[in-house]
């Protein structure tokens, strides 16, 4: 163990750094909006990068406060107390703390299951709810009003007043820019591809810009009306030492057992599925712990809860900056927390620069991300009776709360699924039978026989299956005797497909030939006639598309628009150990299938941080062995970017090439026969491109991350075909 962290010591410090710096703006945001003292999303964090790096089951998570308890925790401290915010916030503290200990104990009888019972599209319409809340909630502090109350419905209709009045009121006015201007960084970072700006993640410019404005404000004569004192968070400096006395005199009260038990549900679920997202994230293609992982998690909820912190989950996005900053392990959980009470220690009169608005900014960004209305359209694509379990727990949610919102979403589909079937015995005859039959073929081949339905109430059976099963082996699910698919399943298989691609297994689903697809969708849910891959092409193409294909017939290649979701010849090449391909278009493919040219939809990160990424790509097959190395323009962020995935080839005897290029590789003999005189000189005679080859005879060429221009493109080909020749003229 000890040999593991300090193998890869200095990448997870560097990660532990980067995360903490994005850790401690997200931590204050959501103490502030939970209505507790700002130090206490802070204080989440430490407790969770301590307790969770030494007992916890995954490997590049990282832990953190809550998003779906905010709504949970601001109501619990409103009430509790008896209009009494500090009583209130020490009572929640209890419910935190018996919340974190039944998630310890239920982590010792599998609690992991309980993901599987939840159908997707309800769980997407309890966070779009979430969402919406939070955004009802967040701009009116963002737009400097901090005294504005009432339900969600109420805020909504409020927003208007909100904004007129940081119209009108000069006081106000200071605050409000800060709110605003950080809520279009929030927004426009992914846009702004500057390799120094994006040195730093958008909460982090965020708090500079807040400290920066409130300087400007403070001390320019150009201004009337400075920031106001109250706008600034408040941050003791003996914090991380007077803890509070969590009081416990209500648990026995209904309010009290309800707030316990809604806060457990949802902290489960959103751990949960972040701890599947994290592992889709991780480049070594492991798998967490579950129950290993949820353990250390209550753990670290009730040591959380005493010292004043909130509920202890995985992280989406902030794990998805630890995997993008090469992280290897959990070690990196740890330093961040360390790296944590060292900015708290350092920075402490800093951070008291930072306003509300500012903060508020990163929520209502948050609660865009939850509930943008994209999604709609995307789940209308999957098929019309997921719109309406989703639309169907986003209102109940929004007029109920949470825990009643998700139970009528489960309601919901059970209905729909039995309306689509006409067949409500197919359920209830079938439901606590074993419906997953595993055998083994005599080619080694392990076949999962699915009968009756799969749906979220038993897929439990088949993920069981499934999970027992090698990612390296070869395994064949048939739903030839299974009268009907859902959403959940499809999704979770196409999962699953992908973990056994990462580690060279075979994933194949069959049977499904004779179900009827509620859409074109690849997730739609599916009865027993035709199975449509995937998503259809439009009717009319682009002028670029055009002429791509124009391109394509002079070459003599096959050109085509639509959608290709088959991209896993990608999988070995070091640029996409880290991100996530969504699909592949404008495909151009010469017949003997040496070129294949691409645009991509690819994408960084996860959840707020998440950006969405296009590139036009060529793809060579070189048919002999090329080895392992990468290619880039040589200067410090493309070095940063590549820290630890190969090590730095000095070619020493051209000097301007290694000035010019960073060159990158395993097997440093084999790099140095393959780069000769010849090699050397056609890379220095043409366009910079961003060259990789996965030592597999694959070789990748893109430009920038963006779609290149039809005279781009053209150029590029022409490159990778001289390439082409040049590499099989001399291996």
């Amino acid at each position: 163990m000890i040999e593991k962290i300090t193998k890869n010591l200095a990448n997870n410090l560097f990660a532990g750094f980067v995360v903490s710096v994005v850790a401690m703006p997200l931590g204050l945001s959501l103490a502030i909006a939970s209505g507790v003292p700002a130090i206490a999303g802070v204080i989440t964090s430490i407790v969770g990068g301590i307790v969770v790096s030494l007992f916890g089951g995954g490997y590049v998570s990282i832990s953190g406060a809550a998003y779906g308890l905010v709504v949970v925790v601001l109501a619990a401290v409103n009430r509790m107390g008896d209009g009494d915010p500090y009583e209130g916030y020490l009572y929640t503290l209890a419910a935190i703390i018996i919340s974190g200990l039944i998630i310890l104990l239920l982590s010792f009888v599998n609690l992991g299951k309980l993901a599987n019972f939840f159908p997707s599209s309800a769980i997407q319409g309890m966070l779009a709810a979430i969402g919406i809340i939070l955004i009802s909630k967040q701009i009116h502090i963002l737009l400097g009003s901090l005294h504005v109350k009432g339900n969600t419905i109420e805020l909504l209709k409020a927003i208007p007043h909100s904004f007129l009045e940081f119209v009108r009121n000069p006081e106000q006015r200071p605050a409000g820019w800060v709110g605003i201007l950080s809520l279009l960084i929030m927004f426009f970072y992914s846009n702004i591809r500057n390799k120094y700006f994006q040195l730093a993640p958008a909460p982090m410019w965020i708090v500079l810009l807040s400290v920066l404005m409130a300087n400007i404000f403070a001390n320019s004569s150009m201004f009337d009306n400075p920031i106001s004192s109250e706008y600034f968070v408040q941050i003791s400096k003996d914090a991380l030492t007077a803890l509070p006395s969590p009081k416990f005199g209500k648990m026995l009260e209904p309010q009290f057992i309800l707030l316990v038990f809604t806060i457990t549900i949802l902290a489960s679920i959103e751990s949960l599925l972040a701890i599947k997202a994290v592992d889709k994230l991780d480049p070594q293609n492991r798998k967490s712990n579950i129950n290993k992982d949820l353990r250390a998690l209550g753990l670290a909820t009730i040591v959380s809860g005493f010292l004043g912190g909130l509920n202890v989950v995985t992280k989406i996005s902030v794990s998805s900056v630890n995997v993008n900053n090469k992280a290897t392990n959990r070690s990196s959980n740890f330093f961040h927390a360390v790296f944590l009470i060292i900015l708290i220690w350092v920075f402490h009169d800093e951070f008291q620069k930072i306003t509300y608005p500012a903060l508020a900014a990163i929520l209502v960004y948050t609660g865009y991300k939850l509930a943008k209305p994209k999604l709609i359209s995307e789940i209308r694509e999957i098929g019309g009776e997921q719109l309406i379990i989703f639309v169907v727990t986003v209102v109940a949610t929004l007029f109920t709360d949470l825990i009643v919102g998700i139970l009528i979403g489960i309601f919901t589909t059970f209905l729909v699924h039995m309306y689509l079937t006409k067949s409500p015995l197919l359920f209830f005859r079938n439901m606590g039978r074993n419906n997953v039959e595993l055998t083994l073929e005599r080619d080694g081949k392990k076949r999962a026989t699915v009968k009756y339905f799969a749906s979220f109430v038993n897929f439990f059976r088949l993920k069981r299956v499934l999970d027992e099963i090698e990612p390296t082996d070869r395994v064949v699910v048939d739903f030839l005797q299974c009268g009907f698919v859902d959403h959940t399943v499809m999704e979770n298989l196409w999962d699953y497909e992908q973990v056994f691609d990462k580690n060279g297994g075979e994933f194949e689903v069959i049977g499904l030939d004779l179900h009827s697809a509620e859409s074109a969708h690849p997730f739609a849910l599916r009865r027993a006639l035709k199975y449509v891959p995937f998503v259809n092409t439009a009717d009319t193409q682009t002028r670029r598309q055009e002429e791509l294909g124009k391109f394509m017939n002079s070459l003599a290649w096959n050109f085509s628009t639509e959608h290709d979701y088959h991209m896993f010849f990608l999988r070995d090449f070091s640029y996409f150990k880290t991100r996530q391909v969504d699909h592949l278009y404008n495909i151009g493919q010469d017949k003997k299938k040496i070129f294949k040219l691409f645009d991509i939809e690819y994408s960084e990160g996860a959840f707020i941080l998440e950006e969405q990424l296009h590139a036009t790509m060529l793809y060579i097959s070189t048919r002999k062995r090329v080895p392992a190395f990468t290619l880039d323009k040589g200067d410090l962020f493309e070095r940063m970017q590549y820290l630890s995935d190969y090590k730095e080839i000095k070619l020493r005897s051209f000097r301007d090439f290694a000035k010019r290029f960073t060159l990158r590789g395993g097997k440093i003999l084999g790099i140095r026969r393959f780069f000769t005189d010849e090699m050397i000189l056609f890379f220095e005679s043409n366009n910079y491109y961003h060259i990789e080859s996965n030592g597999k005879g694959g070789i990748l060429i893109m430009d920038k991350e963006r779609h290149s221009g039809v005279g781009e493109i053209k150029a590029m080909v022409d490159f990778g075909i001289r390439l082409e020749e040049l590499i099989n003229k001399k291996v």
